[in-house]
């Protein structure tokens, strides 16, 4: 797997490009990799945003792994047709949503489905939505210790809010959920201390809520960048995500963190529209394109200077240009994995060089079925 040309093709004549190639033993050793450094599989709750795919779910399944978090209903119904045996939907169903969330239950009654609030208005809902179906709805209570995108704050209310959920016929108060994806320092060390220093809020909370009464049996903690720290903790489910087939930017971000790049964009130069300019066939359309160049790094080509990007093109400047022809195959690893992958409907895979197959991107869409 160190082999320097492990992404290459032995044939390419047939490949369209743009295609979005992945390589199932490399997948294979994340999941290894992520279960070593866990400790094992029971404090594991990967999320599947990145990949969305089943059989992505299954190799994980096979491996021991049963917990699962997800950002999508269709993400979450992806899970019940796998059979998971326990899915946290990481996002607060609201309007329409929370209806579909019973309907998960509903449709799946062997997967335990739990989901997220954080304030007393959506908990209100829940609930009546839970009385009204005569169900019993299982809830995290979301918290905000620092990234300022969802959860409510770690303080007195986040306990009255907590004890409402304990108290609440329809819903079984299931612990804390806190995502500090704010905390991405290349350096492990601050990394550690940054990441330690926003949990500690997350212990206090839970102490302030044991002093109320009520225990929280469970904690879901993290994400990628955060996942070294987060799985040396006990009793603290980490929920990596982008580790299964892990991309460029956090490739430089997080040199302490070991996986393998498993998913690779097969391209080729579509046009040479001056001396020192490549255009290839990868436009908005076909990789993330929410952050500022290079938003691929191209295999081979690293020297290069990407300057234009629009719906089908991006144009690369190189002092090398004259070495390529119009219609020359290139491969690049993508900055940010989980958006391109989205842009999808299948992947290829990829064995000893050779296409062996595709994968449905399953849960791209918002919805499947429900």
């Amino acid at each position: 797997m160190s082999d320097t040309n492990w992404y290459a093709l032995k044939d390419t004549s047939n490949v369209n490009s743009p295609s979005l190639l992945v390589y199932p033993e490399r997948i294979e050793e994340n999941i290894r990799t992520m279960i070593s450094m866990a400790g094992g599989y029971s404090m594991l709750r990967p999320h599947i945003k990145t990949h969305k795919m089943a059989q992505i779910v299954q190799m994980q399944q096979r491996h021991g792994i049963q917990k699962f978090k997800c950002a999508t209903i269709a993400e979450a119904e992806l899970l019940g047709r796998c059979k998971a045996e326990d899915v946290l939907l990481a996002m607060q169903p609201v309007g329409s949503n929370i209806q579909r969330f019973f309907q998960l239950m509903a449709t799946f009654p062997s997967t335990q489905f739990a989901t997220l609030v954080d304030n007393q208005h959506t908990l209100g809902e829940i609930g009546e939505a839970a009385a009204a179906e005569s169900k019993i709805a299982f809830l995290y209570l979301d918290i905000n210790n620092g990234m300022n995108r969802t959860g409510c704050l770690p303080d007195a209310e986040a306990v009255r809010l907590y004890r409402a959920m304990e108290e609440h016929p329809h819903i079984v108060a299931k612990g804390l959920h806190v995502y500090d994806g704010h905390i991405r320092d290349s350096d492990i060390e601050e990394r550690s201390r940054r990441c330690n220093a926003a949990f500690d809020q997350i212990l206090k909370l839970k102490e302030a809520i044991k002093k109320d009464g009520v225990i929280v049996p469970n904690l879901v903690a993290g994400g990628s960048p955060s996942f070294p720290i987060h799985s040396k903790r006990p009793s603290v489910e980490a929920s990596p995500g982008t580790t299964l087939l892990w991309d460029a930017r956090y490739g430089d971000l997080f040199p302490d963190m070991h996986f393998l790049h498993a998913a690779v964009l097969f391209i080729r130069i579509i046009s040479k529209p001056t001396e020192d300019t490549l255009c290839f066939d990868l436009g908005h359309k076909s990789v993330a394109p929410e952050m500022d160049f290079p938003r691929v790094r191209i295999l081979g080509l690293e020297d290069s200077e990407q300057i234009g990007q629009s719906e089908e093109h991006l144009v690369v400047r190189s002092t090398r240009a004259n070495e390529f022809e119009v219609g020359d195959a290139f491969y690049a690893i993508p900055m940010h994995i989980c958006p391109t992958v989205a842009k999808y409907e299948e992947v290829l895979t990829v064995t000893d060089g050779a296409v062996t197959g595709s994968w449905k991107v399953a849960a791209r869409n918002q919805r499947i079925t429900i």
